[in-house]
């Protein structure tokens, strides 16, 4: 395990080192009425390659932004010039809510060492450092070899296993009105709720100027929603975004999650 976050004068120290790539991996839900794509061709950190996951999905599925196969996200990290044994940043505009989804993509399938960055592209942008605006120029192609680790990726029958015989617990990064079924989706049709059985800890409790908390707020924030840390837990949210910022929070105290439900709700 290794602190899942580097600085910005980490990453601006190494900007042009040949075995560190960077990945703006930003990602809106439609009600924040932004564009990942054309705020990318205004301005991102100079030599990033942009990572969509609408677009690097399993594209059979009728569910948002679910895992690629390998063979699929192997490709994809070839054309973007991302290749075995780099170190990958990755970032998003809001500071941190889709990057994490990023980083854990990359760990599920075999990338050994990926970090985000603290406080993503507005911490860059408030410590002054260079912009580049335009598209995205990959290094040349690279070898990606991608594994995907099943373990680290529970599906419907996990979750419904883990729920019935407690033996993880499943922990919805949603807000506690959608999670008690007093606030509408953000999905067209899809009604809220939560599935029996789950504890619910917002992700906005353990975000503060989009950078995670301190360890002991993030423990304290688990603790009062009823999270035990000696025990598995599995992480889940609207779709499979939010969910893995719980992923990094239980990774930054040392209790790293089992899996994260993709697809989730």
């Amino acid at each position: 395990m290794t602190e899942p976050f580097v600085s910005v004068q980490w990453l601006a120290e190494r900007l042009d080192a040949p075995d560190v790539v960077v990945v703006d991996g930003s990602w809106y839900l439609p009600a924040q009425g932004r564009d990942p794509d054309a705020e990318f061709l205004e301005g991102h950190i100079p030599g990033a390659v942009r990572f969509d996951i609408e677009t690097i999905k399993d594209t059979a599925s009728p569910l948002p932004h679910m895992l690629p196969s390998p063979e699929a996200f192997a490709s994809a990290m070839r054309a973007m010039g991302i290749g075995d044994g780099q170190t990958i940043v990755v970032y998003d505009g809001m500071g941190l809510q889709s990057a994490p989804r990023v980083w854990w993509t990359f760990r599920v399938f075999g990338a050994r060492d990926v970090r985000m960055l603290e406080g993503g592209l507005p911490a860059w942008r408030e410590a002054g450092l260079p912009m580049e605006d335009g598209p995205a120029r990959p290094r040349a192609r690279r070898h990606f070899t991608a594994r995907l680790d099943h373990g680290a990726v529970a599906d419907l029958g996990d979750v419904r296993r883990a729920l019935q015989s407690g033996s993880a617990q499943v922990l919805d990064a949603r807000s506690a009105e959608r999670f008690r079924g007093e606030a509408p989706e953000p999905r067209p049709g899809l009604p809220s709720g939560h599935m029996p059985g789950a504890l619910n800890l917002p992700y906005t409790q353990i975000i503060e100027n989009g950078r995670l908390k301190s360890p002991e707020a993030i423990r304290a924030a688990l603790e009062n929603a009823g999270v035990d840390l000696s025990r598995p837990v599995i992480t889940t949210c609207g779709s499979g975004v939010t969910a893995a910022i719980l992923s990094a929070a239980l990774e930054r105290v040392g209790r790293p999650a089992k899996a994260l439900y993709d697809g989730s709700w």
